[in-house]
């Protein structure tokens, strides 16, 4: 098992800065998703960690070692990193067995490390077969073991299941993350999709325009995103104006305790959908429905408040009756997270214009 260290990672592409000085570390032994909105850097972080890119500035550190920095770039063959590519890259003329022994010497092979990635993975007894007698989660499944095989010190993972079918990915992804674990691997999954970050990662490191803007366990970046933008960007969000009065924020939705000491004034509060309960009591706000989303588990249903907000409440199907046009009565469960209102900004002075001569 081995810490990955970053320190003002900077990589350029002419005059784009692709990173503009990532830190982050990644825990021994832990898997940390790295999430964000496409062209925010992501891809280019694997490639600096992996060695296929060389950095403008800072530095790479794998278990202490430096690996890239300076003057100073370990070819990716000799950092003992494994990748997993978008799409399995199989050989597909050798058998599943031989494309998880390549590049493996006759001791390893012959130790029974293959047959025991195959197991990892779950697909014991398959080692004879072609990849083109495999659907596509088992191909990805052998491009995990091949990766696993030789021991390596850390496993970079490429939006790996972006190709399969929803019905796939759930299952793939939990598979591959005990795989990791139970070879005691230490690994970076590259995702934009934000269920897989939650679901899957110990640490979900959020990044923004080549920054790291947030770097925690998945349930604090859900519940305690640093700023509206991971708010938004980070699951669902239902965003309302409010005003504070002794800790307590003033909303639409009616009076919402505050967790934390924020001070009196006009804020931004964060409810997610989960939070807004719809209630047969008098107590609540009476909202308008607007939509029904079904999602099978659970359903979305859109709402309007009296003051023209739009909210959102995540409800397990059969919770409640919710006809399309109708009303119920909704109020917030628990406590939310409030944002300061930035002040507006206004335009600067005019500048007297210099007389002629």
């Amino acid at each position: 098992m081995s810490e990955v260290v970053v320190n003002g990672l900077i990589k350029r592409y002419g005059q784009v800065n692709a990173l503009a000085g990532v830190d982050l570390r990644v825990p021994s032994g832990q898997l940390t998703a790295v999430l964000g909105p496409s062209g925010c850097g992501k891809t280019t972080l694997l490639r600096c960690l992996a060695g296929f890119e060389r950095l403008d500035a800072g530095e790479i550190r794998i278990d202490g070692v430096l690996v890239a920095g300076g003057r100073r770039h370990l070819p990716t063959h000799r950092r003992n990193i494994a990748v997993v590519p978008q799409e399995g890259a199989l050989f597909p003329h050798l058998s599943v067995t031989d494309n998880i022994g390549y590049g493996l010497d006759r001791a390893a092979r012959r130790s029974g490390r293959i047959e025991e990635v195959l197991a990892l993975v779950g697909l014991a007894g398959l080692g004879a077969r072609m990849p083109h007698q495999l659907s596509g989660g088992q191909q990805q499944r052998v491009a995990v073991a091949r990766a696993l095989a030789p021991r390596p010190s850390v496993v970079l993972l490429d939006e790996p299941f972006s190709a399969l079918d929803a019905s796939l990915r759930a299952g793939l992804r939990h598979d591959v993350r005990e795989a990791l674990r139970a070879d005691g691997a230490t690994g970076v999954i590259v995702t934009h999709d934000q269920g897989e970050a939650l679901s899957v990662a110990d640490q979900v490191v959020v990044l923004r325009a080549g920054r790291v803007v947030q770097a925690a366990a998945p349930a604090s970046v859900y519940r305690e995103p640093v700023n509206l933008w991971v708010a938004e960007f980070v699951g669902d969000a239902v965003l309302l104006p409010a005003v504070v009065e002794q800790g307590t924020a003033r909303t639409a939705l009616g009076l919402v305790p505050l967790t934390g000491a924020v001070p009196d004034g006009s804020v931004t509060v964060l409810v997610r959908p989960e939070q807004v309960r719809l209630t047969t009591g008098t107590e609540g706000v009476t909202a308008t429905v607007l939509r029904h989303d079904f999602h099978g588990h659970d359903a979305l249903v859109g709402l309007g408040l009296p003051d023209g907000t739009h909210i959102t409440a995540r409800i397990l199907d059969g919770d409640a009756a919710v006809v399309l046009g109708g009303e119920v009565t909704v109020r917030v469960q628990g406590a939310a997270r409030a944002f300061p209102t930035d002040p507006p900004v206004r335009p600067p002075a005019p500048t007297p214009a210099r007389l002629a001569g």
